[in-house]
């Protein structure tokens, strides 16, 4: 009798196991949507040039924001010291200082609420021995990585405190990273606890690794995407499908040494992250084109199609995004739309691998 089987009759061991991951996976889907959430505000924090406006890492004390006029004036009066006030928001008065405040502190507040999110409930659930041995491991490396990815937020934050007017596109772009590492491999476990009552073959033996190709060249163009809004280069070459006038523009290695223009260079990084979104839509419409025609109708083909119809959108987005100079809202969407491919992506490898199995425990077939 299949697990779901058992389960249905509300019976036995496999019954609460059944029961004990479908509370995993209720915990885990809201961890995603907050940490989806999450992402969100540090995008629009981010658009809104928000992220310098609190000077100081008070990991406890930081949660209480000022409440009275005398700490505003306080809180102001260290954002004044930095060059981001003096070069750029001179002429901002408390009210406009506010603004930026509470996009900065939504954002830490919602960072600190998912770790007491994903940290309480695990304990929990581990004290009550619904955590599988397997999983054991892969979930404290996921709230070992939460716990690093504080400190890289303060770290990349505090680039722009001295002699810069923003943060460092590198370590914006690995912030943005890390948490799309940890999105993603809470998608990964999600996934895996899925029961299935129907597994179809993978429509070649070659399917799965193609899977992983696309979500790694999903979490790649996410970080040139970083790179991209770390150095405004979203806010040049507001054209498509032509740049600066022609489909390879010239000039994309203008500094020296030449591996530097790929990172500093605004004009090449917006380049390459172009140049990665039509690789993966090839490769995603290819994976959807070589499944409908070797499985046609199977749960493999279809979600290779809802995968290709995602990337398409997502890169839809992005070109609005360029053409509109990247207003705020389109930004925001364009950061929801990858992570909804980076999750389509994950989901859609751990498919391949089984439905019960733990990440990686299961070798696709075909």
């Amino acid at each position: 009798m299949t697990l779901a089987g058992v389960a249905a009759g509300h019976h036995g061991p496999l019954a609460t196991q059944a029961r004990d991951r479908r509370q995993l996976r209720i915990w885990l889907g809201v961890v995603i949507l907050a940490l989806f959430a999450l992402v969100l505000v540090g995008g629009a924090t981010r658009l809104t040039e928000s992220g310098l406006s609190i000077t100081e890492w008070k990991p406890i004390h930081g949660v209480i924001p000022p409440l009275t006029h005398a700490e505003w004036e306080q809180e102001f009066d260290l954002y004044k010291r930095i060059p981001q006030y003096s070069q750029l928001n001179s002429g901002m008065d408390l009210d406009g200082f506010k603004t930026i405040f509470w996009w900065e502190w939504a954002h830490r507040l919602l960072a600190r609420s998912i770790g007491l999110i994903f940290a309480l409930p695990l304990l929990a659930f581990w004290l009550k021995g619904k955590v599988e041995p397997r999983l054991k491991a892969p979930l404290l490396g996921i709230l070992a990585l939460g716990g690093f990815q504080g400190f890289v937020g303060w770290w990349m934050v505090s680039s722009g405190l001295v002699n810069r007017t923003e943060v460092s596109q590198y370590r914006l772009a690995t912030h943005l990273t890390i948490a799309c590492l940890i999105f993603a491999a809470c998608v990964w476990i999600f996934r895996s606890l899925k029961v299935e009552r129907r597994r179809d073959r993978p429509p070649t033996r070659h399917s799965v690794h193609v899977a992983a190709l696309i979500t790694v060249l999903a979490l790649v163009q996410i970080y040139l995407g970083a790179l991209v809004a770390g150095l405004d280069a979203g806010l040049s070459y507001n054209t498509w499908p032509l740049m600066d006038g022609a489909l390879i523009p010239g000039d994309l290695f203008l500094r020296e040494p030449a591996w530097i223009n790929l990172f500093e260079n605004p004009k090449t990084v917006q380049f390459v992250h172009r140049c990665g979104a039509y690789l993966l839509l090839i490769v995603t419409f290819g994976h959807m084109i070589a499944s409908q025609a070797l499985a046609p109708g199977s749960t493999h083909a279809r979600g290779a199609t809802h995968l290709a119809m995602a990337v398409l959108l997502q890169a839809s987005i992005g070109v609005a995004t360029l053409l509109f100079a990247v207003p705020i809202g389109l930004g925001v969407l364009h950061q929801a739309g990858a992570l909804m491919v980076l999750a389509a992506a994950v989901m859609h490898w751990r498919g391949f691998l089984g439905s019960l199995a733990l990440p990686g425990a299961v070798p696709a077939k075909g």
